[in-house]
């Protein structure tokens, strides 16, 4: 399971420095998205209070965002709402295909692939703030040359772009974790995720940029990949106050 605009796969974008490399006079940049799209009821929280949550968090600290919706999760009333209480914020509305396939798959051919991202993007195009950036499921571009450069093509015809990651995070294994602890304990100290949850971020966010400036020797702009998901909704305020991030 796995916002210029500056991207959030949902999708969402803050520009902001790490502070561990804030001596140097170019300071790495990070920004936020948000993948998939949930109308999920969690114990305590409900669908409609933890995505205001979420949306209040973004607001609260005036950040860009684009949600790469998966539409079989939201291709229903539940979802239509969803959906709309991000556009009306001025949120963006981009495509992360139907089904979520994994393109690595041998049973997944590239013909499916197009047909399920155009399935997609005739759900999200009638919605206001649509627009034609493409998430990868699972960041998996197709396990053969014809199937990768068969797809860019396709998306290159639909003048579509890729809505690229550079930070990559376990955040929807924190999800479900935390999921499966209120479902134990609707009232369980949550202080541990919100902990671990931060810190596994940070940690990712650290490492990528020492990565791609061992690589190209300098500091890029970073795109940060997180879910529509209840640790968003919980702790994304609690993250952007962190030292590695400044607005």
């Amino acid at each position: 399971m796995n916002k210029r605009i500056i991207i959030v796969s949902l999708a969402i974008s803050l520009t902001c420095s790490l502070s561990s490399f804030c001596q140097t006079v170019q300071k790495p940049k990070i920004s936020f998205s948000f993948d998939d799209g949930s109308v999920k009821d969690f114990p305590a929280y409900d669908l409609e209070i933890w995505n205001q949550m979420l949306l209040d968090n973004l607001k609260r600290h005036d950040v860009k965002a684009v949600l790469f919706i998966k539409g079989s999760g939201l291709d229903n009333a539940k979802g239509a709402e969803v959906i709309r209480s991000w556009y009306s914020l001025g949120y963006l509305i981009g495509n992360h295909t139907y089904s979520h396939p994994y393109f690595n798959s041998d049973k997944i051919s590239l013909d499916f692939f197009k047909s399920d991202f155009l399935k997609n993007d005739s759900l999200i195009c009638r919605y206001r703030n649509y627009i034609k950036l493409f998430r990868f499921p699972y960041l998996k571009e197709g396990n053969t040359i014809e199937k990768r450069d068969g797809f860019r093509a396709f998306l290159k015809e639909q003048n579509y772009k890729i809505g690229h990651v550079t930070i990559d995070a376990s955040d929807w294994y924190v999800d479900r974790r935390l999921i499966k602890q209120l479902k134990n304990n609707p009232d369980a100290d949550l202080s541990r995720f919100k902990k671990f949850y931060i810190d596994h971020i940070v940690d990712r966010a650290l490492f990528y940029d020492s990565l791609a400036f061992s690589i190209t020797g300098r500091r890029i702009k970073h795109n940060l990949l997180l879910h529509h998901n209840l640790c968003a909704a919980l702790f994304l305020d609690d993250l952007i106050k962190q030292n590695f991030l400044q607005n």
